[in-house]
């Protein structure tokens, strides 16, 4: 029984972790797309932030894109894995 629990902890640990990556992969291209439309990326990170709580932002262009990469502590095991996302916007908001 105690091996069944420990299981179950860890695909529910492995669930949660893919959810807060999803609403990371969001802030993410919502941050890319303002900061490519001209708007600073502290404007972005506060909007980011919003969807997830603490996240950290940082862009860099590449081109004709703008790409930012954000990335939060992960809410399991004590912030010990971070879970990272980056998207990428053309830039001038076209």
């Amino acid at each position: 029984m105690p091996a069944v629990i420990l299981v179950l902890a860890c695909c529910l640990a492995g669930l949660q972790l893919a959810a807060q990556h999803l609403r990371l992969q969001d802030a993410a291209a919502g941050a890319a797309r303002s900061v490519a439309r001209g708007e600073s990326l502290a404007t972005a990170a506060q909007l980011a932030t919003r969807l997830v709580p603490g996240a950290r932002l940082s862009s860099e262009t590449r081109g004709p894109v703008v790409c930012v990469t954000a990335s939060v502590p992960g809410s399991i095991l004590g912030g010990v894995i971070t879970v990272t996302a980056s998207s990428c916007a053309p830039a001038g908001g076209t």
